[in-house]
């Protein structure tokens, strides 16, 4: 499945639904906050988003921190990952994707298999990193072959970082990032995401240009954008995964604000005008 044709609009813009902490993980109250409750919020974020003018969510289990790695994670996380996508993908009526902390592919991939997202957002599709949870190795290999054992190909696209956010790339400092996004291209993914160093760090317009230079796929800015940044940066790439904007504060783990989100919108749809 090409990823173009999940969106109409051009510089497409996707929010975060960000799950409150989930069955398994060590932050998870069911006292406090039960699956019931963590749905509940998720539906309201969903919605804020898309009443906003996103063109796009995408669900994650960003509080089941510290993370656990690809093959680590339990079968309660994508479990509830699963149920937590599936109602969000009920409630709007724009596309939604997903993504398993840490690079948990397989597990988002059977999410979105079950659930109906449109896409999987992978942090390490080639080569490889140190993450706050440790090494972690490239998945596309194996996530790509589940995706052909689940006849999903033409349902499921797989949107892929280079040089991600949350880590270290000195082991394979030798490779340039423009270098990486080749090799995701050559290894089949769909689309490739450019991040700055962290959360809420944008990536350089050079960073992102370059890309865009040696690759024919997609490029997808993946953290950092701002109302204030959005229309240079989208310049020069086909879309944005927007998070902690969004929120209250510019904080990941504020709610997400109806306000902040419109006026970023009203920035990419002027943009759109400016480049009918």
């Amino acid at each position: 499945m090409k990823f173009q044709k999940i969106f109409t609009e051009k510089k497409l813009v996707i929010g975060m639904v960000h799950l409150r902490p989930l069955p398994g993980s060590p932050l998870y109250d069911p006292k406090t906050m039960d699956m019931k409750k963590i749905i509940s919020m998720a539906l309201e974020e969903a919605k804020i988003l898309q009443d906003a003018g996103v063109d796009g969510v995408q669900v994650e289990n960003m509080w089941d921190i510290p993370y656990s790695k690809g093959s680590k994670i339990s079968h309660e996380t994508t479990a509830a990952l699963a149920i937590g996508l599936n109602e969000v993908i009920h409630h709007v009526t724009i596309p939604v994707g997903v993504e398993c902390h840490m690079n948990g592919a397989e597990a988002a991939l059977a999410c979105a298999v079950a659930g109906g997202a449109k896409w999987v957002r992978v942090f390490e599709w080639c080569n490889a990193f140190i993450s706050q949870s440790g090494y972690i190795d490239a998945i596309g290999g194996e996530v790509s072959r589940m995706r052909s054992r689940l006849r999903a190909e033409q349902t499921v696209c797989f949107l892929c970082d280079v040089n991600v956010k949350h880590g270290s790339h000195f082991i394979i400092h030798d490779r340039s990032v423009e270098e990486q996004a080749m090799d995701v291209e050559a290894q089949g993914g769909d689309a490739v995401i450019v991040t700055g160093f962290d959360t809420g760090t944008p990536p350089t317009v050079d960073r992102v240009q370059s890309c865009k230079n040696k690759i024919e796929l997609p490029i997808i800015l993946g953290s950092g954008v701002s109302t204030a940044n959005a229309k240079e940066l989208l310049m020069h790439a086909d879309g944005a995964i927007v998070g902690s904007w969004f929120k209250e504060d510019n904080n990941w783990k504020n709610p997400v604000n109806f306000q902040r989100t419109r006026d970023f919108m009203k920035a990419v749809e002027e943009l759109r005008g400016e480049l009918k």
